[in-house]
């Protein structure tokens, strides 16, 4: 499926029928942008697309998006978020995860270049962050990637700065905490049938009335489970309307640079259950289970740098992310939401 437009479109987005790169197609739109999406819908949701000028196909089909490039002359932004992303998941089928997340982006890179895009927002992770004693990070921080996924996302963020150190390529890294939420308009949000991520557990449990699950009770933490930097997906959408507005002064003489965006607070599992039995009224049956493959004790950032170069800060609450899950989840599940 295509629908693509001559004229108009401004800005490119992989992946921009996923949880993420949908948000962000909508955030743009919303601030005066004409996004085109380009999605193999391996993950993404084809609902997302609707209304949207839009491209179904791999990220590392050269051919593909030369004409996506050619029927768009306006783009001269990519937004990159096409990936892999479930941790489980990449401990399982590494090869997937280093074939789309490393190989697509340098397909992706070397195309852009030929076409003469020289401009790239990344879909960077945190999770290649040694957390600090404290668990905080920033952008200055080691890296220690601990599971397939994070080490894919630390080879495509270092294979991206060495393309760029080398050619006219400019990369902005935006290196993500840990999203929640849904679109506050309830344009999009996430769909995975059976979810990996915590929220989606919780709705999940919350909705059948099944345990939920608390993987890994012995970490060094206040109470033993991991922490997480929660923001609500639709202030990373807002993260990168900024990053388009701010990309040249982000990166100044640099042709890559990094940037956190999280809220600057950690927040662990057990406290993320009681912010949500808060926001539902409801206490959650919890069961303790032994942690995943490939879960971490979890960090949070420290860093001002996205206040700083991008003028962006989070607005949304930890329990406006469940309160937009929930109405997201209560859309999906009409018959099956109990309250």
């Amino acid at each position: 499926m295509s629908h693509p437009v001559t004229t108009g479109a401004d800005v490119l987005v992989t992946g921009g029928a996923g949880y993420i790169g949908s948000t962000v197609v909508s955030a743009l739109s919303d601030a005066g942008h004409r996004p085109v999406v380009l999605d193999d819908l391996s993950a993404g949701r084809r609902a997302f697309l609707r209304g949207r000028a839009a491209y179904v196909g791999d990220i590392a089909d050269r051919a593909l998006l030369r004409r996506v490039l050619r029927e768009n002359p306006g783009v001269r932004t990519v937004v990159h978020c096409a990936a892999r992303v479930v941790v489980p998941e990449s401990v399982r089928e590494p090869a997937a995860y280093y074939r789309t997340n490393v190989a697509g982006t340098f397909e992706l890179a070397e195309t852009l270049l030929a076409c003469g895009v020289t401009r790239l927002v990344f879909s960077g992770s945190a999770a290649i962050y040694a957390p600090g004693p404290d668990l905080g990070v920033d952008e200055s921080s080691p890296w220690d990637p601990r599971s397939p996924y994070a080490r894919t996302k630390a080879v495509a963020e270092t294979l991206l700065a060495d393309l760029a150190a080398a050619t006219s390529l400019r990369v902005l890294s935006l290196r993500y905490f840990n999203p929640v939420g849904a679109d506050p308009w309830l344009r999009t949000g996430p769909y995975q049938p059976d979810p990996s991520h915590v929220l989606g557990r919780l709705l999940t449990a919350h909705r059948t009335g099944r345990p939920f699950p608390l993987t890994g009770v012995d970490y060094p933490t206040v109470d033993g489970t991991g922490v997480r930097d929660y923001v609500h997906v639709w202030d990373l959408a807002r993260a990168h309307v900024a990053a388009l507005r701010h990309f040249d002064r982000a990166l100044g003489d640099a042709r890559h640079a990094a940037v956190d965006l999280g809220t600057g607070s950690g927040t662990t599992v057990r406290q993320l259950i009681t912010t949500f039995e808060q926001v539902t009224g409801r206490q959650l049956p919890v069961v303790e289970a032994p942690r995943r493959a490939g879960d971490t004790v979890g960090a949070f950032t420290r860093s001002t740098r996205a206040r700083r170069l991008l003028g962006w800060r989070p607005e949304r609450t930890l329990a406006d992310g469940i309160e937009d899950a929930r109405a997201w989840s209560r859309g999906r599940h009409p018959d099956r939401e109990a309250s």
